[in-house]
Parts: C-alpha cells; structure tokens; sequence
C-alpha cells in the first residue's frame, strides 16, 4: 500500500501542478486520498491501481516519452519548427490567409472563426467574420478579437508581433506551403487541433481522389510547355518548390521556369522566347490577378506559339493560387487548358 500510495501521490502532483516532495507529510496527504477516493468508488482494486501506474510509467521508459505522455496529444508543431499545446480546442480562431479560412470552414469550424483577412471572401459567410489586416497585420488588432489561435502564413507575422503575442500566451500556429502534400498535412493538423478530426479527413481523402483521377486522365496525354504568370512587371512565375508548380505538371504540362532554382522566379522575355511556352495562364479576380491591360500586352510577342496558336487562358486566382481545399478544382481546369480533349464529359466522367 506504501508504494500505492507514494505512486498515486506523484501522480497527483503532477496532475495539480504541486511539486512531488517525497519525504513531506504533504504526499502523503495527497496520495491517501487518490487512493481513497478510487477505492471507495470501487473504481480500481490497490494492487490493480498499483499495477497500472506502474505499468504506465515502464511504457514511459520504454518509449522514450515522459509518464504523463498521453497529456501531448494536444501539442502541435507548425512548419517553423514552432511548438503548440492547446489543453482544449480553440473557441475563436483568427485566420490570416484566405487558404486557411477556406479549409476551417470546409473542415466544419467555421463557427469558430472569430477574425479573418479582407481577401478571405469564400464561402460568402467568411466575408462576414469582422476584419484584419493582410499582411502583417497590427498586434493591437489581433489582441482585440481575444484569439485562441491564430493561423497565419509565414510571411504574413513580423518576429515583434510573434514575440509579443507568445508574451501573451496567445498560440499561434504558422504555415508554410511548398507542395500540394503540405496542404494536406495542413488539413489533418488543423481538424485535430480544432476538434474535427472526421471532417477533415473526410475532406482530405476526397481531395486526394480528385487529384489522383485528374493525374490519371492527364499522363496519357503529350505534355505541354507551360507559362504561369504570378506578375508581369517584373515578370514573376511558380518554379520548382512551389505547389503550383507541382499541380501543373499533375495537369501533364511542363512548366518552362522549371530550371529556375527559386519557387518564385522572376524571369525576362529573354528566356520565355527562348523556352516558347504553348500555352500562357494568367490568374484573374478582384482581390488578386493579372488585368486585363497586362495581358493585352503580352499580344505584342507574336512569335511565342501560344499567341500563335491562342492559347492563352485565365483562371481564377482564388482556385489555383490558394493552397486549400478548392485546388481539386483549380488542378481540374488546368487540366482542361492544357488538354482540350480533357474538358466536358471527360473530366466528368473520372472515376
């Protein structure tokens, strides 16, 4: 019963935060009445009890994680390495990218979103959450929505801000998307951490069919050369690194910054008439895009095969510069711009 009782009392400081003095009178007053208590409900025999905090402590030892381990499954590491611990789910979420609002909502945790950015504009009920800034938005902003966690980008938080809401206690959770695996790494972190772990499952797996069935119907098909311009002035495209990238060679293009050494590349006219991309993207929307005017002027280089040919497409910004849930669509119709064939009932008609 001694040993019942001094493990039962170290188990009990742990669990209120006291530390374990094994020689105080105060341990033993702690011990005696866990063990009283679960024995007098008749939860647990003294030897059975005994023998399970025993046992608990050797798969501690054996694992190589402390004895109160199963405490860390609410901890959390984020893309910067950054640990988390969140005791309970978080009630109110601020979340600075559009990307991110998407999938908390997706997931089924729109209800705890208590802040967003101007840009997050899908679904129609996320324009409704109340505001703050984009990029870099202000400490005194994200304190007055009185956040549980924010989930934000890494470039989006100043090192001061991050500083002074870790000073806060104000978990924050950073993310850093440079493949389309990332994303759904992202979906499975955030439903555990925000308590929809079905949901986002569920939201996972169908993106993953989405994309698989479209990289099915687009590897029978010759790849095409490929322009993604991101910016015209300078001129900034995906390279290799980028998630964008990624999705179009699963849409069986070949993206003609693929020698390029950064994500983002800026790249001159030079080397894209050199490459002669076939088929020219630009990303279009209110919040984001390439107008109308940039493109126009991109009539000028006649010689390009996809001014030639006129093959020259918008998509909305919002589906493929988004690392979120809608990407399935996004990767649906670049695969129909670089494969005509691929378009209409064929895409339909995936498994």
């Amino acid at each position: 019963m001694y040993r019942s009782v001094r493990l039962a009392s170290s188990l009990a400081a742990a669990l209120c935060g006291i530390p374990f003095e094994r020689d105080s009178g105060r341990h033993w007053v702690i011990g005696l009445c866990a063990c009283l208590l679960l024995l007098d409900v008749g939860v647990v025999s003294a030897h059975d009890f005994e023998v399970s905090l025993v046992k608990r402590r050797q798969q501690g030892i054996l694992t190589g994680m402390p004895f109160m381990a199963h405490v860390s499954s609410r901890s959390f590491v984020d893309d910067t390495g950054r640990k988390t611990y969140m005791a309970k789910p978080p009630a109110r979420i601020v979340s600075l990218a559009p990307s991110l609002t998407e999938l908390l909502f997706a997931m089924g945790a729109g209800g705890q979103v208590a802040g967003v950015t101007q840009f997050c504009d899908f679904p129609p009920e996320a324009s409704r959450k109340p505001k703050v800034g984009y990029a870099n938005p202000s400490l005194e902003a994200l304190v007055a929505l009185q956040p549980d966690l924010i989930l934000a980008p890494r470039e989006f938080l100043k090192p001061d801000v991050i500083a002074s809401l870790d000073n806060l206690k104000i978990p924050i959770f950073i993310v850093d998307d440079h493949r389309v695996e990332d994303i759904f790494s992202h979906i499975q972190t955030i439903g555990q951490m925000v308590e929809h772990q079905a949901e986002a499952a569920a939201l996972g797996m169908d993106l993953r069919k989405q994309i698989a069935a479209i990289k099915e119907l687009a590897q029978g098909q010759p790849p095409v050369r490929v322009l993604y311009v991101l910016n015209s002035q300078p001129l900034i495209t995906v390279g290799p690194g980028s998630f964008i990238d990624q999705l179009i060679r699963l849409a069986g293009g070949v993206n003609v910054a693929a020698k390029s050494g950064t994500p983002y590349p800026r790249l001159s006219m030079e080397t894209v008439l050199l490459e002669d991309p076939e088929v020219l993207i630009f990303p279009v929307g209110q919040a984001e895009g390439i107008s109308e005017s940039e493109q126009q002027s991109w009539r000028q280089w006649s010689g390009l095969s996809a001014i030639k040919q006129g093959r020259v497409h918008q998509i909305p910004a919002d589906l493929l510069n988004r690392p979120g849930p809608r990407i399935g669509q996004g990767l649906e119709r670049l695969a129909a711009m670089l494969h005509p064939s691929l378009s209409g009932p064929a895409l339909n008609r995936r498994p």
